[in-house]
């Protein structure tokens, strides 16, 4: 055969570096790695095994011996999986079964056997709580409240005060030693988590404010709202439930049986036993702190761990924002025209909140994210693409808007079935805002074709009742049928006339 035939084309593009950590957990173990060292961190692997290590640690005071073997099988997968990636640096970071557990110094000897050259941390309940904190604050850069942090053998909580890291306390509350500790009691639980909690007066400092939980139990909590709710978009990050709908939703688990849990799509089966416990923890948490909202995050100590290893001027930097340049410089043609836009739609959005310009601003850069797509297909995919993107700085309402404009802009019919999910989780007025933005980008890429320097030679104005769109004259640019059609249909929307000169 040619030799071309068995050529490699990528292996002359080299990938952005990578890095890899392992959470070693007392339910389960995971590895993610993460490529490139932008603000929003990309896990381009992410494999998890729920093995109980510390399963019996509260009676015993030791590893489960049958999850030991397993899990050294399991870990030297994943120094393969990471080495062969090329993930470094690489990195084991093991949680309260191996602090606490007799055994646990002769398990990290045989780890380091089988896993030479890669460090293992054994972190304190402090540093597991801070590593929780700078994850989450990396996708909530301005978070407000008591962080809960549930494992399997510990529950970390943190106190938030506008993006900064404040006391923290480790309690044996995770859901595994909970259960145990109980003797799986319901009664017992919750007299368990009370006592905990009230070890821990500054959690009242919670009141009024919102309640941030992470981990892997509370994560399925969430999910198992979003089936009930028939929620329209499985991202369980920036998940916000009010107080009444946690408890109630709490109550409901915690009076569940395990087989009925485990039919609820979403929910590993694995976790269906400790759901109750993670409902018990989380009622008795939101009772300790008094906290109006519960808001969920994917982030936490692994992400808080690659927040580490990025510089400070790149973690500095706003995630809604920063995820819009990287996903423009993947997939947009022209880097120097958003900024443009954004100028060029600003007579339209005389009065704006701050939040309001940077969606808007976070829309241009997404605006032609489409450009490379079948032209079938450019509004569907680019609405999909940047609805379930992974930036971690981006709630529901800020997906929903930016994927709702992006789609108008490439002609989207409103009532189609594709933009159902936006049409659930935008207000009226968010709507109305994301359709004008559309529609004033279509109308700039009809009149540009995408090019900065034809942007350059049109202009919007205001006055007298009056849209008007200046063109430059010898420019190139012209009023077709298309631009006097967009234009017409821009000014209707802002109940204006339209108007076209040359200038």
């Amino acid at each position: 055969m040619d030799a071309a035939v068995h050529a490699h084309p990528a292996e002359a593009i080299p990938h952005p570096p990578r890095c890899g950590v392992v959470d070693l957990g007392s339910n389960s173990v995971r590895l993610v790695v993460f490529e490139g060292r932008g603000r929003n961190p990309v896990p381009i692997f992410n494999e998890k095994a729920v093995l109980g290590l510390g399963r019996g640690l509260e009676t015993t005071r030791r590893l489960n011996e049958e999850a030991v073997e397993q899990a050294l099988t399991v870990l030297e997968r994943y120094h393969a999986v990471a080495r062969a990636m090329a993930a470094d640096p690489l990195e084991i970071l093991a949680t309260a079964a191996m602090r606490d557990a007799e055994n646990g110094p002769a398990f990290a000897a045989a780890l380091r056997e089988r896993m030479p050259g890669v460090p293992i941390t054994v972190l304190s309940g402090e540093g597991e709580a801070t590593l929780s904190a700078e994850g989450v604050l990396l996708g909530f850069p301005e978070a407000d409240g008591i962080l809960g942090d549930i494992g399997g053998g510990s529950l970390e909580v943190v106190d938030l005060r506008h993006g900064r890291v404040g006391d923290s306390a480790s309690l044996p509350l995770g859901v595994i030693r909970l259960a145990e500790r109980a003797g799986g009691d319901m009664a017992q639980a919750r007299a368990i988590a009370e006592a905990e909690l009230a070890r821990v007066p500054w959690l009242s400092n919670g009141k009024g404010r919102d309640l941030y939980l992470v981990g892997g139990a509370w994560r399925a909590i969430a999910k198992v709202h979003m089936v009930e709710a028939n929620y329209p978009l499985s991202i369980v990050h920036h998940y916000v439930l009010t107080r009444e709908e946690a408890r109630n939703l709490c109550g409901t688990l915690i009076g569940a049986k395990k087989s009925a849990i485990e039919k609820v799509p979403g929910v590993p089966a694995k976790r269906a036993g400790d759901l109750p416990f993670a409902a018990v923890a989380l009622r008795r948490l939101l009772r300790a702190t008094g906290a109006d909202r519960v808001v969920f995050s994917a982030n936490g100590l692994r992400e808080g761990w690659y927040a580490r290893h990025i510089a400070p001027s790149v973690r500095a930097e706003d995630p809604l924002l920063a995820a819009s340049y990287e996903m423009a410089a993947r997939f947009g043609r022209d880097d120097s025209l958003p900024p443009a836009l954004f100028d060029w739609t600003s007579p339209l959005f005389p009065e704006e909140t701050a939040y309001d310009r940077a969606l808007r601003l976070a829309a241009c850069w997404l605006s032609d994210t489409g450009s490379h797509d079948h032209p079938d297909y450019r509004a569907e995919q680019s609405f999909l693409r940047i609805l379930r993107q992974p930036g971690v700085g981006l709630d529901h309402h800020a997906r929903a808007f930016l994927a709702l404009a992006v789609a108008l802009r490439y002609e989207a019919a409103p009532p189609a079935a594709t933009l159902a999910p936006a049409r659930v989780l935008l207000g009226a007025a968010e709507m109305r805002r994301a359709e004008l933005l559309g529609a004033a980008l279509r109308l700039a890429y009809t009149l540009s074709g995408g090019t900065l320097a034809l942007l350059n030679a049109a202009a919007l104005s205001v006055a007298d009742g009056t849209l008007h769109l200046t063109l430059r004259q010898h420019s190139g640019l012209f009023a077709g049928e298309g631009a006097q059609r967009r234009l017409d249909l821009l000014a209707g929307m802002l109940n204006l006339k339209a108007g076209i000169g040359v200038g």
